[in-house]
């Protein structure tokens, strides 16, 4: 679940990878004990959002064209056209895309892990189905 998160976010397999070994890291250094392991599953998510967006911001403090070799290869994941068209969406909408129609979250636990209210993961799934359809329509019909 974490590197799918992560590779929708960062695109590449590598830079994915280093996030879920960044964030499982945080977790063992940490010792944190969750009530329960939908906490747990919360916490992840979120910390692994927050390394692929320290990750991003390198990529743009830093010129990585030379070593980000994968940057034009298609994801490695199990739900192929859709993954590029993804990678278009703001990052917001498609994180709650992800954790709902791959990871099989509720719109409630989605809301807990984001902080946000039902509501607003019910207009992000919105916005995002509207935008998947656009492009996939442009794109592939």
């Amino acid at each position: 679940m974490l590197f799918r998160v992560s590779l929708s976010m960062l695109g590449n397999t590598a830079d994915a990878e280093d996030a879920v070994s960044e964030t499982l890291l945080t977790l063992i250094r940490k010792n944190i004990s969750f009530k329960d392991e939908e906490h747990k599953k919360a916490y992840l998510i979120t910390t692994v959002r927050n390394k692929c967006r320290d990750i991003l911001r390198y990529r743009q403090k830093y010129d990585t064209s030379d070593i980000d070799l994968a940057k034009d290869i298609p994801y490695e994941n199990s739900y192929g056209e859709i993954s590029e068209i993804l990678k278009t969406i703001p990052e917001k909408i498609r994180v709650v895309i992800i954790l709902h129609y791959i990871e099989g979250y509720s719109t409630e636990e989605i809301a807990k892990v984001i902080k946000r209210t039902p509501s607003a993961v019910k207009m992000r799934l919105k916005k995002g189905r509207e935008m998947l359809r656009e492009k996939y329509r442009k794109e592939y019909l």
